[in-house]
């Protein structure tokens, strides 16, 4: 057990939010935890309002982006008890960003116990509205006071939570790139490394401007290998067989991903993890056999995709038609809420803290 300190707001924030009308990432719930990594151990273990930070304009963080994170979520049961799926996947996950990123490792006991101390503080954020849910987001970053490359000795891990709705309301499109790179075998692209998703940021909002909905990443050496897409892992469904692309050390290990795997295979479905390219797809789709497209994550669940733009082309895909989709997002969304019965130990209830 760790001694968590609880500091409660005087007066919740709740009553003034409406959790039926959520814009994703922007409400904050009235609490926060923090930790500090000093002098090579985690202390100052605190839930307290969500207020802002004080940082020196030396922070290493600022500077040279020693930063990792995190996303959850938490759903409520029809008995009001919040679940979470798979938490210990998740500091398993930051973890390894933190070996990548030359960060301290976060004890999966102290993780579990904040999430849990924090999500039961505050389960009454939690909406109730189909599609949504409590996003939990754990992150980390440097705090030394200096100028100069090199490993920061201290540093602040912190768990935000926010009532959300969906991150995608509708099917996306896609534009498999061949110009820009999110990330090479070698570099950074398995670890959830805030870089990685600010060298992102320009290729998407010109995939935007296309009228795409985000970039299908390919691999940075021939433009030929799918890697995943800006904000989940890919999925594809050719003449019967589900095929999403192998790790490399470029594709980030999504816990969405190999849950939907994994349910996917006990249903009867085969699944292949591979190499794929993306000629591979376009003539799977010319030859009608490329029956459907959908992404996976944290945020984004389960998300049809109903266009893939390639060189000029588009090549659209009827989302009306899908099957595994549905069913995987139906699933996972009810598993997650409690409604359908949990066989393989996913789930786990939150234990509600003890308030001083």
């Amino acid at each position: 057990m760790y001694s968590i300190k609880i500091n409660k707001v005087a007066e919740s924030r709740l009553p003034q939010v409406d959790l039926n009308n959520i814009p994703f990432g922007r409400v904050f719930t009235d609490h926060m935890f923090t930790a500090d990594y000093i002098n090579g151990e985690w202390t100052n273990l605190e839930i307290v309002p969500v207020k802002d930070f004080s940082i020196h304009p030396g922070n290493l963080t600022l500077h040279y982006a020693q930063s990792i994170f995190e996303g959850m979520k938490a759903a409520a049961n029809p008995d009001g008890v919040p679940l979470l799926l798979r938490p210990e996947m998740h500091v398993e996950r930051l973890n390894r960003s933190a070996d990548r990123m030359c960060m301290p490792a976060v004890p999966e006991a102290m993780f579990l116990e904040a999430i849990h101390s924090l999500v039961g503080l505050e389960k009454d954020w939690i909406p109730s509205s189909e599609g949504s849910s409590l996003y939990i987001r754990p992150f980390m970053f440097a705090t030394d006071e200096f100028v100069g490359v090199a490993v920061s000795e201290t540093y602040k891990f912190v768990i935000l939570t926010l009532p959300v709705g969906p991150y995608y309301d509708k099917p996306v499109s896609l534009k498999a790139d061949t110009e820009y790179v999110r990330a090479a075998p070698g570099g950074v692209g398995d670890a959830k490394t805030a870089g990685n998703y600010a060298a992102s940021l320009y290729p998407a909002k010109k995939a935007k401007a296309e009228g795409y909905d985000q970039v299908l990443w390919l691999d940075g050496k021939e433009f030929k290998y799918i890697q995943e897409v800006g904000t989940m892992n890919i999925f594809f469904v050719i003449d019967g067989t589900v095929v999403t692309p192998a790790f490399n050390g470029a594709i980030l290990h999504g816990i969405t991903r190999n849950s939907i795997i994994q349910i996917l295979r006990d249903e009867g479905h085969t699944v292949e993890e591979r190499e794929i390219s993306i000629d591979e797809v376009i003539k799977a789709h010319q030859d009608g056999n490329l029956s459907e497209v959908f992404g996976t994550g944290t945020a984004a669940v389960v998300s049809p995709v109903h266009r893939i733009g390639y060189q000029g082309e588009n090549y659209d895909i009827d989302v009306d038609s899908f099957t595994i989709a549905p069913f995987a997002k139906q699933y996972i969304s009810q598993l997650r809420r409690g409604q359908i019965e949990d066989t393989r130990g996913w789930i786990v209830k939150v234990e509600e803290p003890v308030l001083a």
